[in-house]
């Protein structure tokens, strides 16, 4: 996949070493002196578009007319919008994604702007910490589906209502699949025969509104 990132702060930087290890094809636009000499450092130097993202002419250098993927990740939501909106209207990237650094500029970062995604640091921290504190154990690894499914692990406590049952006699909830119980380090593929033990890491897929309910059956009961 070709993709396109504009920002090479750290979050453009990391997200562009981790798509490069993902075997995709990156370009990673960046203005400022002092973080294209920091980014050099980093990743080799086809990857790396001086000037500024902003530009539509900068844009089209960086072969924006075959991205499938724009990722605008700038400390500035402001130039984050403009990229966006060249990108989906003038360029008709297919899949667009933005960084929104201030959560009272949010409400601007819809499809309308040419927003497929927009990533609320602020919001996703808040919302992580408000889900740990009620949910005790339990983390969530990805969120899929915009949000409505997700990818999470619990350790099984001594006290739960899944310790020493088989996976076939737990009543999960109706949008959960285990995908998979790690027991001392060793991957196990989950059976109906399977049995749950103490502080066996349960990896489930779960529709968010049933999280609740599985970490009711995992966690202490």
């Amino acid at each position: 996949m070709f993709v396109i990132i504009v920002g090479g702060g750290k979050v453009g930087s990391h997200l562009a070493s981790l798509l490069m290890e993902g075997g995709h094809t990156i370009r990673v636009i960046e203005s400022r002196a002092d973080v294209l000499t920091k980014l050099h450092r980093e990743l080799p130097a086809e990857v790396i578009h001086p000037g500024d993202g902003t530009d539509p002419a900068r844009l089209e250098q960086s072969g924006i007319g075959k991205a499938q993927v724009l990722a605008a990740v700038t400390g500035s939501d402001e130039a984050n919008l403009v990229v966006t909106n060249l990108a989906r209207f003038e360029f008709k990237v297919p899949r667009i994604i933005a960084r929104v650094n201030n959560p009272r500029n949010a409400w601007l970062f819809t499809p309308d702007m040419g927003v497929d995604v927009a990533l609320n640091q602020a919001d996703l921290m808040a919302k992580m910490v408000a889900e740990e504190m009620s949910l005790g154990d339990m983390m969530t690894l990805l969120k899929l589906r915009k949000g409505e499914v997700e990818i999470v692990e619990e350790k099984i406590a001594p006290t739960a209502t899944a310790n020493g049952k088989t996976i076939r006699d737990v009543q999960w909830p109706p949008d959960c699949t285990i995908a998979a119980v790690i027991r001392k380090g060793t991957v196990i593929t989950p059976r109906g025969d399977t049995v749950l033990q103490a502080f066996d890491e349960v990896l489930a897929v779960v529709r968010t509104t049933q999280r609740e309910a599985l970490a009711a059956l995992l966690g202490r009961s």
